[in-house]
């Protein structure tokens, strides 16, 4: 490697970013502000990023802000559209105007990006826009992104609502294409509900053997009637393989210290020298968090 190359290389700046999606309600925006709480303190530039141009409450100050581009209301009554046809004609606005967000993505070495993003899962799951956008951002300002892709695990005590996060979660892996990270939020309330639940924990974020839920279906009289369709789709999931889920109490820091280390390994964060001396207390806390939560719900 020449030298000049050499100079060229250790000048590039490496950014880091988490897109952080999931239907309504998943917890999305909770997310981002505990996440970024927590990198904060340890240490680290953060840069949260409001995609959704609905959200006009969110619960931190967001450093770059789709509202101050284009605004869902404004939409809706400018073009007689409806919630879910607005946030299209958003996102493709913002593709369409892409510098707008590109111009804005500017950082020191290492810093981390948060991306809070729409919860309507057609725009991850069918549409091409957000995409197209990831991409952008991945070429263009050489972010290195990963997908936090959350889900209310009260889904674990139904089996077809179950497969369907599943489905859901499949489909945004592949579509999207980048490292994929699957958080089973709120926790601390399934719980409360654990009861409920057909099988232990394990199963559901390891997921298991998916025939065990089919067998549940067919008690019911109105799932059993599309147990074809029920078995075509376990068997969709069981073929690729891809889905596990990892356990998130978005409001416990040895909870969210684990899902920190699992997502720098996801989009490939380096610790930076001093970064280590902040944390060594707080990973000792982090240490087998993840076996913790297990066994509360043995």
């Amino acid at each position: 490697m020449s030298e000049t190359t050499v100079a060229e290389f250790k000048s590039v700046n490496k950014l880091y970013g988490q897109l952080v999606l999931g239907p309504p309600g998943a917890g999305k925006t909770t997310y981002c502000s505990e996440m970024a709480k927590l990198l904060k303190k340890i240490g680290r530039k953060i840069v949260l990023v409001n995609l959704d141009p609905a959200n006009d409450s969110v619960s931190y100050s967001p450093d770059i802000d789709i509202r101050s581009l284009i605004v869902l209301e404004d939409v809706m009554d400018q073009y007689d559209l409806g919630p879910n046809g607005a946030l299209v004609y958003c996102m493709e606005y913002l593709e369409e105007n892409i510098d707008w967000l590109l111009n804005q993505i500017q950082g020191e070495h290492c810093t981390n990006f948060i991306f809070d993003l729409p919860g309507q899962v057609e725009l991850y799951s069918h549409h091409n826009s957000l995409s197209n956008i990831f991409s952008k951002l991945a070429s263009e300002r050489q972010l290195q992104l990963c997908v936090v892709h959350l889900v209310d695990s009260h889904h674990c005590t139904d089996a077809g609502k179950f497969i369907s996060a599943l489905i859901l979660s499949l489909n945004a892996m592949l579509k999207i294409g980048l490292p994929h990270v699957n958080l089973l939020t709120k926790i601390d309330l399934l719980k409360k509900h654990v009861d409920k639940l057909q099988f232990g924990i394990d199963f559901y974020t390891e997921v298991l053997d998916l025939n065990y839920l089919l067998e549940n279906l067919e008690i019911d009289n109105f799932t059993s009637k599309y147990a074809k369709l029920n078995q075509a789709l376990v068997s969709i999931i069981e073929d690729y393989s891809l889905v596990t889920f990892h356990l998130a109490d978005l409001f416990k820091e040895e909870s969210l210290i684990n899902i920190k280390n699992i997502i720098d390994k996801a989009n490939g964060y380096v610790f930076k020298s001093e970064e280590g001396r902040h944390i060594n207390s707080m990973l000792a806390c982090a240490m087998g968090v993840e076996n913790k939560f297990n066994n509360d719900f043995q």
